[in-house]
């Protein structure tokens, strides 16, 4: 049998360009300025962190684009339902094919329980915005809140925990770490929902 011939890899700028692209379907007018993002070598690698990494891409153009819309309008509900699929499905396909291998190690499991306890709490962030009104002034400075804790866990891995965990695995484990976490996020995606649950009483 003929070995299926590796993935090219993609430069950074065009790795990038590639995960914008496909938040901006969602609203094609709405404008995707996430501007500069941490500096990594992972970036277009055509393995399970190049994938990471360029999700986390594409979670940074919905940030961005969410905080451009305008009160509960169509774009906004939208972009926000994408997502809630997408940070949901990723973090699920993402623990399963890199951190349950990460926790294993002895070296590295502090990394992989700190990035999945960040994912629980990203989930409820989530899941209290679902349960809140749109339109609302707070509920775009509870979602400032959101963005700020998910940009600190994504830059936490890109810089940290990945590039420990990076250490201790093979470029056979990473290329089929890739094939898991693909197969994973597509299924976790389709299945993925919006689930309103407030996280504290709302005072107001």
């Amino acid at each position: 049998m003929v070995a299926k011939s590796k993935k090219k890899p993609l430069t950074p700028a065009e790795a990038k360009a590639k995960a914008v692209a496909k938040a901006k379907v969602i609203a094609p007018d709405v404008p995707a300025r996430i501007g500069q993002t941490p500096e990594n070598d992972l970036r277009g690698l055509p393995d399970v962190f190049g994938r990471l990494v360029e999700d986390h891409d594409r979670h940074r153009a919905l940030l961005a684009m969410i905080e451009a819309t305008n009160g509960a309008d169509e774009e906004r509900h939208a972009l926000f339902e994408e997502l809630v699929r997408e940070l949901k499905s990723h973090a699920a396909a993402e623990e399963q094919a890199l951190w349950s291998t990460v926790l294993r190690n002895p070296e590295t499991t502090e990394f992989a329980r700190h990035a999945v306890a960040e994912h629980k709490q990203i989930d409820k962030m989530l899941d209290d915005l679902a349960a809140r009104d749109m339109g609302k002034r707070k509920w775009m400075e509870r979602f400032g809140d959101l963005k700020e804790e998910y940009l600190h866990h994504i830059r936490e891995e890109e810089q940290e925990q990945f590039v420990e965990s990076a250490k201790i695995l093979s470029d056979a484990d990473r290329q089929h770490m890739r094939a898991v976490f693909e197969r994973r996020k597509k299924e976790e995606k389709a299945a993925a929902e919006m689930t309103p649950k407030l996280k504290i009483k709302a005072i107001a």
